[in-house]
């Protein structure tokens, strides 16, 4: 599968089927994330790798809507910034996280991105707090998403390149 195909190919998957995600391959994903640039080459980002079904299911209430699907992926990497390393920490987390999500697509996995970063949870506290409270996180670090991974439990189309947005192309 060429880059071209991946980036096609790359759909948000909420539904997960019970098969789990191996070591080499969750090994190969962060190997991506660990590779991805960051400004001044400050490489803050932080990888937490939550497994345990009770975690994930309390990861998923750390946010008022949005998050459910970590109740069914096997695996989910919590990406986090040590924002003392550097200034651009949300670009730099965001890359990173992206470059995960390329990387599992082409290893045949789904993803999907959870927000973390200025959300709440349903009594409206700060649910990037209650993330590093419930994972025990360094109060210099910002958590910027939760990425679930697993196998697709539904097939989801290619997206259609026919559907591109050219005009919120400029050309000068």
């Amino acid at each position: 599968m060429d880059f071209k195909e991946i980036v096609q190919r790359r759909r948000s998957i909420r539904r997960f089927t019970e098969q789990p995600v191996d070591e080499q391959q969750l090994n190969t994903i962060l190997r991506a994330a660990l590779m991805s640039p960051t400004g001044h080459s400050a490489r803050g980002w932080q990888f937490v790798v939550v497994g345990e079904r009770d975690t994930l299911d309390q990861l998923a209430a750390t946010k008022s809507a949005g998050a459910d699907f970590l109740k069914e992926a096997p695996v989910a990497v919590v990406v986090a910034y040590d924002a003392t390393a550097s200034d651009v920490w949300v670009e730099d987390a965001s890359i990173a996280a992206v470059t995960m999500q390329y990387q599992a697509t082409e290893l045949g996995l789904g993803s999907c991105w959870s927000q973390i970063r200025l959300r709440t949870d349903a009594d409206g506290h700060s649910a990037s707090e209650a993330v590093k409270s419930l994972l025990s996180l360094p109060e210099t670090w910002e958590v910027e998403c939760i990425i679930a991974f697993g196998y697709p439990a539904i097939e989801r189309k290619m997206q259609d390149e026919s559907r591109l947005a050219w005009q919120q192309v400029i050309k000068k």
